[in-house]
């Protein structure tokens, strides 16, 4: 058997060459093309056709009366209003919050430690909705249900998850040897922390804030279930118009659209301000 199997041939790693770059790129672009360019324009022709029915693969006339309609609408405005307010409050909380927890389990071993680290991460593992009815029995007991307050504080339970473990993941990589360096020369637990832990946790703290800005800008199972109908966000909106008694595919089409373009132009930001080596820190990679 092993004269056998020195005599197969083993397989291995296909290896790219300066002429392969063409081949590579036209299968990238035509990926990227399938998966977000193709969407993003079928939803734009939804929302601006007059009309569209088969056999016509592209609609035949064209009207922008239901965006200027939806752009006029206060209920869009104010569901554009509440997403980005409770994104941003979501986001800085999670931070704060993070933080201290993330420290604790990169620093500190101790019993258990792995069943922490599970207990942290149930509610990722667990289906939101299901976490989303849980929690809307208990808001709904303590009075926070149908308020902004109610959506921020369960929405925080789903972007807390992978902000700790990103930080947790940033922080590991801290020298032990910095922190004895500025202690020795007199740094208190507050110089620590603005002038060594915080300024090297800002690969985890960019990755983990830009993930939990779009988490929640773009959350429907725990913000249906504690705020609606009273607080509105743009999520809700939008199933609003998908419900399948009322179907409205270009209304629906308008508000996808715009539900998108944040996290489009966040992504956008952050790889022109964000360095590989960093992006990859604060996941955990370095």
């Amino acid at each position: 058997m092993a004269a056998l199997a020195e005599t197969m041939p083993t397989a291995r790693a296909r290896v790219f060459h300066e002429d392969d770059r063409l081949l590579v790129s036209a299968g990238l672009y035509a990926a990227l093309g399938l998966t977000i360019a193709l969407p993003l324009v079928l939803m734009f022709l939804w929302s601006v056709a007059d009309g569209w029915a088969p056999p016509n693969v592209i609609p035949r006339d064209y009207t922008l009366s239901r965006w200027q309609a939806m752009i006029a609408d206060p209920g869009l405005l104010r569901a554009a209003l509440n997403s980005t307010v409770i994104a941003v409050v979501v986001t800085f909380a999670t931070a704060l919050i993070a933080l201290p927890t993330a420290w604790a389990m990169a620093r500190f071993p101790f019993r258990l430690k792995r069943l922490v680290e599970i207990f942290i991460l149930a509610p990722v593992i667990i289906p939101g909705l299901v976490v989303a009815v849980g929690i809307g029995q208990v808001f709904l007991f303590l009075g926070l249900s149908y308020s902004i307050a109610g959506v921020i504080l369960v929405q925080i339970v789903g972007t807390l998850p992978l902000m700790i473990r990103l930080m947790t993941a940033t922080l590991e990589t801290i020298p032990d040897d910095l922190i004895h360096a500025a202690r020795s020369l007199g740094a208190g637990t507050v110089g620590v922390v603005l002038h060594i832990i915080l300024p090297l946790a800002v690969p985890g703290l960019l990755a983990g804030g830009l993930l939990s800005f779009i988490g929640s800008f773009e959350e429907f199972d725990k913000s249906f279930i504690v705020g609606a109908p009273v607080v509105e966000t743009l999520p809700i909106k939008l199933y609003t118009f998908l419900d399948p008694y009322s179907l409205q595919l270009p209304i629906a089409s308008i508000i996808a659209f715009i539900l998108l373009l944040p996290a489009l132009i966040v992504f956008v930001i952050a790889g022109r301000i964000l360095r590989d080596d960093l992006m990859a820190a604060g996941m955990g990679k370095l």
